[in-house]
């Protein structure tokens, strides 16, 4: 697909937007993840078939849209609010379109907020490795049950430093496992072999990042409970935080209830019952002092939440679909691209033609 990009004003911000495909196409809109942009999608935009419309945003904060702030205290409904407002951007989509919408790890707990907000407007979901419906962090169980009352070891104070301050420097080395370079390498993906040929533009999109209390990661609180920290009001990752961010009832509740299609890699490490950004497993681990045990602090079963939600969702009237990808990590549209691309077109109802 050809692909152009336009900077369209929604929802108050300046929003930079890759646009692919003929005008009155099958609509699709690509939402990105933490810590990339919407440059994330050009390897993807190259195999779809040009009857889509595919409008892919940079949400802000990341890539070219507008560094504007995250109030955190609304969950995800920032960036969900500023997607919506691209629904009907003059130029984008078709009238009254009703896209699918696919969300990569954040993006995927954008496209559940898009869908609570404003159901009648989305035809299908396709979430790859999402963020669980509980939030990111902080809670035991498959009904999302916080391990603290203020959700410890959730929000910006779980950020490494070093990477945060490289990723404010632009640093593009390879010299510290910290670098964006090297954890774009040994954690998007499972095997860094499948980043080579477009190595550069994902880590351009990644230090497209925006850095700061009110951006990434965020302000963050002092805490009674392990491990000291809580997450703050400001900021991206206060906004994944279960303290702000817990949908699971909503998504149940929703009255429209399209198809969803959940893809994940089972060697995922980032979105995992056994996630390494989970300060909770890393303390299991010993990697993080003074965990307090399983009884007191277990790592969160992320998988299994997600799942456990989507169960209810079909229960209560809709349907799900959960592919599992061997082997592959947290990027299967860049790791296992034709198998993503057949989940997407399955969905749009479009050929499987280029």
């Amino acid at each position: 697909m050809e692909i152009a990009q336009r900077t369209v004003t929604a929802n108050g911000i300046g929003q930079r937007v890759r646009v692919a495909g003929p005008p009155d196409g099958t609509p699709v809109l690509l939402v990105h993840g933490n810590a990339s942009s919407s440059a994330f999608w050009e390897p993807l935009l190259r195999r779809l078939p040009a009857t889509l419309r595919v409008i892919a945003p940079d949400l802000r904060g990341y890539g070219d849209t507008d560094r504007a702030p995250v109030d955190a205290t609304r969950g995800l409904a920032d960036f969900a609010d500023d997607v919506a407002g691209l629904l009907d951007a003059p130029g984008l989509f078709p009238a009254d379109a009703r896209p699918v919408v696919v969300g990569h790890s954040l993006g995927g707990g954008v496209a559940m907020r898009l869908l609570v907000d404003h159901p009648q407007r989305v035809a299908a979901l396709l979430l790859e490795a999402p963020v669980s419906p509980y939030g990111f962090g902080g809670t035991r169980d498959l009904d999302g049950t916080p391990t603290s009352p203020d959700f410890a070891g959730t929000g910006a104070g779980t950020a490494n430093p070093d990477f945060v301050a490289r990723l404010a420097a632009g640093d593009r080395g390879a010299d510290a496992p910290t670098s964006p370079r090297n954890v774009l390498r040994t954690t998007y993906v499972a095997d860094p072999a499948t980043l080579a040929e477009d190595e550069e533009l994902l880590l351009d999109s990644v230090l497209s990042t925006a850095t700061g209390d009110d951006n990434y990661p965020g302000t963050a609180t002092g805490s009674a409970h392990w491990p000291g920290t809580a997450p703050g009001e400001r900021g991206v990752l206060n906004a994944l935080a279960p303290a702000h961010f817990r949908i699971a009832d909503e998504l149940i509740a929703v009255a429209v209830k399209p198809p969803v299609t959940w893809v994940r890699g089972d060697a995922d490490v980032i979105v995992s019952d056994t996630s390494l950004f989970d300060l909770a497993y890393l303390g299991s681990l010993g990697v993080v002092p003074g965990w307090p045990g399983e009884a007191d602090c277990p790592p969160q079963p992320m998988v299994g939440q997600t799942r456990a939600v989507l169960e209810r969702y079909a229960a209560a009237g809709g349907t799900y679909r959960e592919v599992v990808l061997p082997g592959c990590g947290h990027s299967p549209h860049l790791e296992r691209p034709a198998e993503f691309v057949a989940e997407l077109l399955a969905l749009t109802g479009a050929p499987a033609t280029t």
